[in-house]
This record gives C-alpha cells, structure tokens and sequence, in this order.
C-alpha cells in the first residue's frame, strides 16, 4: 500500500532533484556501480536512487510518459507523471488504486 501522502512527498522530491538530464549528478554516492538501467542515465539512475533509499518498500521505475498511452497518472507535472504500480501478481500492471499499489512509475515528459 502506498498512500497518498507519500506520493506527494515524492512528487516534491522528484521536482527538486528534476528528471531531466540538466543537472550533474554523475559524483552522486547513491548511483550503482552497475550502471544505469536501460534507457536510465547515471544521474536519473542515482536521483531514483535517493527515492530507492527514502522508501526502501516503494518499487520505483522510468519510463518517458508517452510510453504509457491512455492511462491516468495519480500526480500530473509539466515535467513528469506519476503513476502507480500494482505488482501482487506475477506480473507488473498500472493501477489508481493507493490500496494495492506496490511502486511507482517516475513518467518524464518531453516538451514537443
């Protein structure tokens, strides 16, 4: 379950940090030394990283929000979506309900 104080307080915190790539945060501790995920660079790998370490019970994943059309994002941004993860089942699906939510997906929006 994820409430929606929760998803407030991280919709604030992803404003701070930014999604876009603007900010240098190559030197962050928090990035893996695995490498960013796929089509993650090292700094939103290590901004997503900082949420990873603020709610250790929230899954948190990136995608760009036209990769999810027709769904409905529970916090809307100029700049990102939020959307919610049900993942009880064997597989990952998008839900609005804060009841069965498991993680979040951070959706970047790019200007046209």
């Amino acid at each position: 379950m994820i409430t929606t104080e929760q998803v407030n307080a991280i919709a604030a915190k992803i404003e701070t940090l930014g999604v876009d790539e603007s900010r240098d945060y190559e030197t962050h501790p928090c990035v893996s030394p695995f490498g960013p995920a796929d089509g993650c660079s090292n700094s939103l790998q290590a901004k997503l990283s900082v949420l990873r370490q603020q709610y250790p019970n929230i899954h948190f994943t990136y995608c760009m929000d036209d990769d999810l059309p027709n769904n409905k994002p529970v916090i809307e941004n100029k700049d990102f979506n939020l959307y919610l993860i049900d993942g009880r089942e064997h597989c990952l699906c998008l839900t609005n309900d804060y009841e069965v939510a498991t993680g979040i997906v951070v959706a970047e929006i790019i200007a046209d």
